[in-house]
């Protein structure tokens, strides 16, 4: 077996120490937020079944069409925010815990947690 890259043992000993805190249940699912160099994917999971409720990416077609007019990354990250949010209103989902995933909570990510809040959900 080769070595583990060091920025991504880093970012699963990040991962790690979230997760350690961050549950999510049947009253309170879990946002969980995930960055590539390129899309950004958003998932509200509950733990206690192991059940992925709700999902929403960069890749999403709602978003794809709206691209053009969007610049930007963060932009993007914004519209999946919002996108994940009504997603989870239609499963009747307004509570949620943010798990930012080991990644910092700027940019991007946090683009996501406030295209959330502004699409209804709280955390």
């Amino acid at each position: 077996m080769g070595k583990i890259n060091p920025r991504k043992e880093a970012w699963l000993k990040r991962q790690k120490r979230v997760r350690r805190k961050v549950r999510g249940t049947s009253d309170q699912p879990r946002l969980n937020v995930f960055r590539s160099a390129r899309h950004i994917y958003a998932q509200i999971i509950d733990d206690a079944s192991g059940h992925t409720l709700a999902a929403a990416s960069s890749l999403s077609p709602e978003i794809k069409t709206n691209l053009a007019q969007v610049k930007g990354k963060v932009a993007s990250a914004k519209q999946v925010g919002l996108l994940i949010a009504s997603r989870a209103k239609e499963k009747g989902i307004s509570k949620v815990v943010f798990d930012r995933n080991g990644f910092l909570y700027h940019g991007r990510v946090a683009a996501v947690a406030e295209g959330a809040r502004e699409g209804g959900l709280d955390f």
